[in-house]
């Protein structure tokens, strides 16, 4: 789904080292991407399913207001057409280069998953991989009716350095990692990528959505 949309300069992002714009182009062409996100619909077991998967090989999987707006409209058509959905997270957070545009994607998306979720009463899982930070960590990426992470993920809104140089403390090795955080009941799941296939079709038929070819 809107594979044609890309991301200007609408800040005008000033950099020394090499212009938004031309960064863009050399992504597209090293990963064959045209942003850091891929929506679209498919089936799981026969279940029809809207999911949007952040590609991290793509600007760290920034969410600037191209990733921001895609997985809008996913939500949106998900509402409309009452499919589950899927967001398989992996970025660093909000895309600098965009500035307050990058941040507004999270109030954006959050907006979106309200009327989804408590207006239409549908599902949604994010799947949280490694690495998930920053303002993905801190909007849709815990918004889910069942959270799922991935074994041995980096999961954190700040970095460990960026912490230790902010409050002077020491963060313990491991304390931002899945296993850790699952302990402190931040997710309610944590699932290895073989498994994941029937997890999520079962969590789909117990939410009472059904394969189309069942009688």
């Amino acid at each position: 789904m809107d594979e044609d949309m890309v991301s200007l300069d609408p800040i005008e992002f000033h950099s020394e080292e090499e212009p938004y714009k031309n960064r863009i182009d050399s992504y597209q062409r090293k990963t064959g991407l045209t942003e850091a996100v891929q929506t679209g619909i498919g089936q799981l077991d026969g279940i029809n399913v809207a999911i949007a998967v952040m590609d991290f090989q793509f600007m760290g999987g920034s969410m600037g207001s191209v990733v921001g707006e895609k997985i809008t409209r996913l939500i949106e058509y998900a509402t409309k057409e009452f499919l589950p959905l899927i967001i398989v997270c992996a970025s660093g957070g909000a895309r600098m280069q965009e500035g307050s545009l990058s941040l507004m994607q999270m109030a954006k998306i959050s907006s979106a998953l309200y009327d989804y979720q408590s207006n239409k009463k549908l599902f949604y899982v994010p799947i949280l991989t490694s690495p998930t930070t920053g303002g993905v960590t801190a909007s849709f990426g815990m918004l889910g009716d069942i959270i799922i992470a991935e074994p041995n993920a980096y999961i954190a809104f700040a970095g460990k350095r960026v912490i230790e140089q902010t409050l002077n403390k020491t963060v313990p090795d491991g304390s931002q990692a899945s296993e850790y955080l699952f302990q402190k009941g931040l997710f309610d799941l944590i699932v290895p990528r073989n498994p994941l296939k029937s997890v999520l079709s079962e969590l789909f038929q117990l939410h009472t959505f059904f394969p189309l070819n069942q009688n």
